[in-house]
C-alpha cells in the first residue's frame, strides 16, 4: 500500500470532508481516504502510485483547492 498526504484549502466542516473523500475515492486504485478538516490534511491510501493531476482534478471537482502534496 502507498500512503500520500495532501493539503486541501477551503474545507470547513464534515460535509466538506465528505465531498473531498467521495471524489478522491473515485480515482482508480484508492483504497482509503482520511480527512482532517482543521489542518486541511487529506491522507490517501492506494494500491498504486496516483498521479497528482488526478488528485488535483478530484479535489477541484469537489470544489476545493489542492495546495501541496507530500509523500
Amino acid at each position: 500500500m502507498i500512503e500520500n498526504t495532501y493539503t486541501v484549502r477551503g474545507m470547513s466542516c464534515g460535509h466538506c470532508a465528505g465531498f473531498v473523500t467521495e471524489e478522491i475515492e473515485r480515482i482508480a486504485g484508492v483504497t482509503a481516504v482520511a480527512v482532517d478538516v482543521e489542518t486541511g490534511a487529506v491522507m490517501v491510501t492506494s494500491d498504486r502510485d496516483l498521479g497528482i493531476a488526478d488528485v488535483r482534478a478530484a479535489v477541484e471537482e469537489a470544489g476545493y483547492e489542492l495546495t501541496t502534496a507530500r509523500t
